[in-house]
């Protein structure tokens, strides 16, 4: 037993509340769960594999990018998403400014097939399906990692595309306090500031955050305002090693923003409010060389609402997690028992049922003898609703001598329906989950601080569930109105990331990254492109230490896309070129500039929504110790 019935079954909202850039991904690291990935600094030399367990660079099969603290520092105001739309694989779509409504497209899956988690908290919408990705800000994120690849056989409904992983700093020796402020265009300002440290037993991180923008015009034919936006971010971690064998932490984060938008044809100041938070309680207890175990108590929360034109949505999800795991020689065997809650209120649509939950079991075996590395996953879900679901991976590496390494892997991932697509006015009951078959090779060398990747993957989906409407279209049991939620659909999505990595000149010279997505994500039904996704992406970066300067350029472009199904509405493609800039001007004090679109480059990833043109950043931090 994990935990006892009466907090599974009765009260688990109570019990809830109670209880380094990587080298274009050709050097594949881990997903890591929030509590063993944070929890030794010597684990800055391990990585932590899509099966939540440490393991060595070496043995990882995973194709996972992970993003540092020091990029994040450089990106200046912004959000996740920013830092994302650098990473080999994501492709973004956005309704205006930073804090508007973005879509993320994993390996050119739609974004609610992409898990976010924050400190191993799932955040998911029961309403539209998937996460806020404009709703997190960058001042309280340690580390970002990022998997490409189906990975439900670990996570569980949701990740056909993949899933994305963000760790928020922990306190480390000593006292460590930082401020930092900022301006930037359109009247930005920021203000942060953390207090991290531990002392004894206790380890903390404390953080708050602000930024405010008068922003710009999302909508050229909407109403004539600039949309501005306001957040305020918080950050509380508390941990208490209570011996060398075990281990307790709280985490809390809180994002609240309000930020204008435009509606289409709509001639007032629309106002959208997002509250998204999270609260995790672990324990951590190792029981013998071989045994270590892991207790998750989360809530993840998502809070939107509208208006003058009134929408409101309210999702929890409510997870409880036993991970354990046994390492003998060669071998580690992990198992996992695992319950989710989803609980939905949706204004004046709210679904007539707003409760379903998922009871899981999870198994994994990871096995690495001289050349060879072999991990296989296999996990089995019951829904509340739709019933059983079992999902499975299988991956393999082989070494091939001189830095060079081949890897393949298969595997099955599911994204079932949300309350709101079975239950409110437009739902249809007897939906399905959506399923994905995946397959993938790839190529892999890295050595003496170079890098090469080239990974193909095919994944094909079905039972993709589609809004339809019109005569008949709702003969499967919809609802009263003449449109409905529907296993419509089915995908193809398949493509080649190459990537790349080198430095001249040691840690002072030239370092280069780069990747290059060639993808082709076709609707099945139609045979046309999915909408808003791009058939080729380049990115490139390089940096540089002149003159007591770090300096830091980045380069992507996009192919042309369509903005609807049917590829009537043609977005064309863009290019965009980014610079920054820090310097350390005394001890403890930073300077830190950034200059995004230095061509002014006018461009839109979704039809009607502008994006800001030309903009600049400047800030200064103090970090004492």
């Amino acid at each position: 037993m994990i935990f006892h019935s009466f907090c599974l079954q009765r009260h688990s909202r109570l019990c809830a509340r109670l209880s380094v850039v990587s080298l274009a991904s050709a050097a594949a690291l881990g997903v890591a769960p929030a509590a063993w990935a944070q929890a030794d600094a010597s684990l800055r030399d391990v990585v932590v594999t899509a099966t939540r367990s440490v393991q060595p660079l070496t043995d990882v099969v995973a194709d996972v990018t992970l993003i540092g603290r020091d990029a994040l520092d450089k990106a200046g105001a912004g959000t996740l998403a920013d830092v994302l739309a650098n990473v080999p694989g994501v492709q973004l779509s956005r309704n205006g400014g930073p804090v508007s409504t973005t879509s993320l497209f994993l390996r050119g899956a739609d974004s609610r097939h992409t898990v976010l988690m924050i400190d191993g908290v799932r955040v998911d919408s029961q309403s539209t399906g998937g996460a806020a990705w404009q709703a997190l800000a960058l001042e309280h994120i340690d580390h970002i990692e990022v998997l490409r690849g189906p990975a439900a056989a670990v996570y569980g409904s949701d990740a056909i595309g993949g899933v994305v992983q963000v760790f928020t700093r922990q306190g480390e020796s000593g006292v460590q306090p930082s401020v930092s402020i900022g301006l930037g265009s359109h009247q930005t300002r920021t203000v942060n500031a953390h207090l991290t440290g531990s002392t004894g037993m206790w380890n903390y991180a404390l953080g708050l955050g602000h930024e405010t923008s008068d922003g710009f015009n999302a909508q050229p034919t909407g109403h004539p305002d600039r949309d501005g936006y306001r957040k305020t971010t918080g950050l509380a971690r508390v941990g208490l090693q209570v011996n060398s064998a075990h281990k307790l932490e709280a985490i809390w984060t809180g994002a609240d923003s309000n930020s204008g938008y435009d509606a289409f044809n709509s001639k007032v100041d629309d106002r959208s409010q997002q509250d998204l938070g999270t609260l995790a309680l672990n324990w951590q207890a190792t029981w013998s060389d071989a045994w270590r175990s892991r207790v998750s108590l989360t809530q993840g929360k998502d809070r939107y609402e509208t208006g003058p034109s009134f929408y409101y949505t309210d999702t929890r999800v409510d997870t409880l997690l036993w991970h354990n795991e046994w390492i003998t020689g060669p071998h580690q065997v992990t198992a996992a028992l695992e319950r989710r809650e989803d609980r939905l209120l949706n204004g004046s649509t709210t679904p007539n049922q707003t409760l379903r939950s998922q009871n899981a079991l999870a198994l994994g075996y990871g096995w690495k003898q001289g050349v060879h590395t072999v991990q296989a996953n296999l996990r089995h879900d019951d829904d509340s609703e739709f019933g059983a679901h079992t999902t499975g991976g299988l991956a393999y590496a082989m070494a091939l001598g001189a830095g060079w390494r081949a890897t393949g892997s298969v595997g099955s991932a599911f994204r079932a329906p949300t309350l709101f697509q079975r239950f409110s006015i437009y739902g249809t009951p007897n939906l399905s989950p959506e399923k994905a078959r995946s397959a993938e090779i790839g190529l892999k060398y890295a050595a003496q601080g170079n890098s090469l990747s080239v990974v193909a993957y095919r994944n094909r989906v079905t039972d993709l569930i589609n809004y339809v409407s019109g005569p008949g279209a709702c003969a499967n049991g919809g609802g009263a109105f003449p449109g409905c939620y529907g296993n419509t659909g089915k995908a193809t999505l398949q493509g080649v990331t190459l990537a790349a990595g080198t430095r001249f000149g040691g840690a002072n010279g030239v370092g280069l990254n780069g990747s290059l997505d060639l993808l082709d994500p076709t609707d099945d039904t139609t045979g046309k492109q999915l909408a808003r996704r791009a058939k080729r992406v380049a990115k490139v970066s390089a940096d540089t230490r002149l003159a007591g300067w770090s300096l830091g350029a980045e380069w992507q472009a996009h192919a042309m896309r369509f903005d609807n199904a049917a590829n009537t509405n043609r977005l064309p493609g863009y290019g965009v070129v980014n610079f920054s800039a820090s310097r350390a001007l005394a001890p403890g004090w930073t300077l830190v500039a950034r200059l995004d679109n230095l061509g002014d480059k006018t461009y839109q990833t979704a039809r009607g929504y502008a994006t800001a043109g030309r903009t600049a950043y400047v800030g200064v931090k103090w970090a004492g110790r």
